[in-house]
């Protein structure tokens, strides 16, 4: 199921830039590299349940994976927010990646959108197949 490849390189390269960032806040001391582990968990997750979804051996688990994701991704956006809101960071230096967990999190959710609209087709196409079947 390779319906993924776009958002599969994206979540990698923001995987990338969440590993730098958290590098530059494991520098400082205290809360900052508590923080910077949940940062590092939860950006990193996204690009890895993204990969994962395209070997999914169904759309249902394929759709699975990609909420995981999405979850993540939200989860993200929120270890930003506080990074940023407390001001341990600077606005500057972290809002693009705040910006890009939002992207991330947009396409995610049609992406699940999509798969779950496929899903619930296959249900239907499966409910009239059966049907026909018990009209004969």
């Amino acid at each position: 199921m390779d319906k993924n490849v776009g958002i599969a390189d994206i979540t990698k390269a923001f995987a990338i830039r969440i590993i730098k960032a958290c590098s530059f806040l494991d520098e400082k001391p205290g809360i900052c590299r508590t923080l910077s582990k949940q940062l590092l968990r939860s950006g990193t997750s996204i690009g890895a349940n993204v990969h994962e979804s395209r070997s999914a051996q169904s759309d249902k688990d394929e759709w699975h994976k990609m909420e995981i994701a999405l979850k993540e991704a939200r989860e993200t956006e929120y270890w930003l927010e506080i990074l940023i809101e407390s001001e341990i960071v600077e606005k500057t230096k972290f809002e693009p990646l705040l910006k890009e967990a939002d992207e991330i999190v947009k396409i995610l959710v049609a992406s699940t959108r999509k798969v779950k609209d496929r899903l619930n087709g296959s249900k239907s196409n499966s409910r009239r197949m059966e049907a026909a079947t018990e009209k004969q």
